[in-house]
């Protein structure tokens, strides 16, 4: 590296810590992950000083089609010769277009309703404000250990304490129950329940996949209350498990569904929740009961409909199936090899979790893993948990140097501790 982009970098990260967060910076710096992006291409990130990264990170999931994708760069270069974002409270074609291609690639056949947003959390609060206007009911569950975003409503939900004590008291009304557990959720669910809302895959609470049973089991809990089923499928969605949504693994469509992050391909931010058809009638005498200036402007739209083309006509579910595959065969040998520090994988297509045997793990391996030009990061939920959440575009030669950076990144902390079984 030339020691003027180290002196760059160097620049970056005081400024970024002087004006914005500087134990964040600190914080990453111990983890080894103190870059500076510069180019993005693929399933790859350069620090600015020219070093390249496989990102496994991705934002947890923004990135499905890939770092920097040019065909949807493209396709918001050429609406900018024509368009800006749009006034929110007019009608656009872009706006109708991409509600009805949502509408069209959603779970089940009623999910017709659309509200746009600019970001996950946004999602999920008129997600929540949408199922207590329309119920009139109080009452929302969620889960332990799930992540809905920071906002208002969604803080409300968010099933780690760390993340809402400072700012109690929250939203009235809220119950956590065990992620996974029927009858947990049936003792919580009652008449005065307007929503359930939960992740069909837990993502910031460590890729937790449900029991096969779980979400049909809470699809007829609800059904029997009058009560309406939310899926946050803000990680989960657009490819990233290997079905459009993962929902679709276990056959339940929900009543109202958010979706974000990879819905603007890395390039624009946007997102919408979508929800049944007769929930539309609560908009009737409320139309403007829930705006977002900057959701769904007509050039996040044009952004969405884009990546929406490019993960259809690239078959990036199939491309996930097939590259989580490879990294499940992967996973496997190294559980094998090294079970002292390995303790259980995570996957469905590509949305995958490490579990390792203690919580000192996952910082140590993080930071190993950087050196070794592989970004892929532990869950602040859980230090013993890292997540791998690559671009679906990622190649199999990719998938094979992870694998190895990961073999020799145990190798090494199993030799340093003294644990692991291979010298």
């Amino acid at each position: 590296m030339s020691d003027a982009r180290e002196s760059l970098k160097k620049q970056a990260l005081a400024d970024f810590a002087e004006y914005i967060n500087p134990m964040k910076v600190r914080t990453l710096k111990s983890a080894g992950i103190d870059i500076i992006e510069e180019k993005r291409e693929g399933a790859s990130t350069w620090d600015i000083t020219g070093r390249r990264y496989i990102d496994c990170q991705t934002g947890s999931g923004i990135m499905n089609v890939g770092r920097c994708n040019q065909e949807i760069a493209s396709a918001l270069r050429k609406a900018l010769d024509t368009y800006d974002m749009g006034v929110f409270l007019l009608c656009s074609r872009q706006k109708a277009d991409l509600a009805k291609k949502l509408a069209e690639i959603a779970p089940g056949d009623d999910l017709r309703g659309v509200l746009f947003g600019a970001g996950g959390g946004e999602a999920n609060d008129a997600a929540i404000k949408l199922a207590r206007g329309f119920t009139m009911r109080p009452g929302i569950v969620y889960t332990e250990k799930a992540y809905h975003g920071h906002t208002g409503f969604s803080l409300s939900a968010i099933g780690r304490e760390a993340y809402r004590e400072p700012f109690e008291p929250l939203m009235p009304g809220f119950t956590m129950v065990p992620f996974g557990d029927l009858e947990a959720m049936r003792k919580a669910v009652t008449g005065d329940t307007a929503a359930v809302i939960l992740e069909p895959i837990q993502g910031e609470g460590g890729i937790n996949i449900p029991p096969d049973d779980y979400l049909a089991g809470v699809r007829r809990i609800c059904d029997e209350h009058e009560t309406l089923l939310i899926f946050d499928e803000i990680q989960t969605g657009f490819a990233r498990t290997g079905k459009m949504f993962a929902a679709e693994h276990w056959g339940v469509s929900p009543d109202i569904m958010t979706v974000a992050k990879s819905l603007g391909g890395g390039i624009y931010p946007i997102s919408a929740t979508i929800f049944k058809e007769d929930i539309i009638d609560f908009f009737i005498p409320h139309p403007f009961i829930h705006l977002s200036t900057f959701g769904g402007s007509d050039l996040g739209c044009i952004v969405g409909l884009a990546t929406i083309d490019y993960i259809q006509k690239n078959r990036l579910a199939e491309r996930a199936e097939a590259m989580g595959a490879r990294f499940g065969a992967g996973f496997d040998r190294l559980l094998g090899l090294y079970p002292e520090l390995l303790l259980e994988v995570r996957r469905k297509g590509l949305m995958m979790g490490l579990q390792y045997t203690n919580e000192s793990i996952g910082p140590r391996l993080t930071k190993k893993l950087a050196d070794r030009g592989v970004l892929a990061i532990y869950t602040g939920n859980d230090p013993s948990i890292c997540r791998f959440m690559p671009p679906l575009v990622i190649s199999p030669e990719e998938v094979d140097f992870v694998i190895e950076a990961l073999d020799g990144s145990m190798k090494e902390l199993s030799k340093e501790s003294g644990i692991g079984k291979n010298d």
